[in-house]
């Protein structure tokens, strides 16, 4: 069984995408490590993020780069913002993310385009949305716990700027599968999100059952 699990930074489609990962004892692949690994090279290697050709030549890393906590910071998520935007490197991390998704026994993957690009036969789509001032407040709280100070309007400011861009990139942009299962975690608890989400799968896997 293959999950996508697709949507904006902080909706929450990371926490539901690994507990979706436990529940069903699947493999899971948080697709935005790989740009944000690419990202972190960039930064590393002084190149210019918004070259497509330097973003290309920092793609080919090791995967033990994933494990550097550096990875989660703003600093690095606001250049694999920018480095995601070119064709070219997405081109490049594409073989890698479906070989994972289909692997024996399936996996689960979150990301911006899981369900359009990466897997469009996934077996079930989320899509992981909450209102922008809901998420940046998440991201706030969270920069908070890592000793981070910011004001929330910059947070809001930086979450409105990645959306755009993301929605808006000529190349994979994110938007939900035709056939993606919506879910608004706006007011949910990550207890509730969660219940919710393996509900939507047990359904989706039940209707598919039905008419096979």
């Amino acid at each position: 069984m293959i999950i996508a699990v697709d949507g904006p930074a902080a909706s929450g489609k990371g926490t539901i995408a690994r507990a979706l990962a436990r529940h069903y004892r699947l493999p899971h692949l948080d697709t935005g490590l790989l740009y944000r690994a690419v990202a972190a090279t960039v930064i590393r290697e002084e190149f210019d993020p918004s070259s497509e050709t330097d973003a290309v030549s920092a793609c080919s890393f090791d995967d033990y780069i994933l494990e550097d906590v550096w990875l989660k910071s703003e600093e690095v998520g606001k250049v694999a913002s920018m480095v995601s935007v070119h064709p070219l490197v997405r081109a490049a991390l594409l073989l890698r993310q479906r070989k994972f998704a289909h692997q024996p026994g399936g996996a689960v993957l979150d990301g911006r385009d899981i369900g359009t690009v990466i897997a469009p036969d996934a077996d079930v789509k989320l899509f992981v949305k909450a209102t922008p001032m809901i998420r940046a407040q998440r991201r706030h709280m969270e920069l908070r716990k890592q000793g981070i100070l910011t004001s929330l309007d910059k947070v809001l400011t930086d979450i409105r700027a990645r959306d755009e861009r993301d929605a808006r990139r000529s190349h994979s942009p994110m938007v939900p599968a035709p056939d993606a299962l919506l879910l608004d975690t706006s007011f949910l608890s990550i207890e509730a999100a969660v219940q919710k989400a393996i509900g939507l799968v047990d359904g989706r896997m039940a209707q598919k059952a039905e008419t096979a």
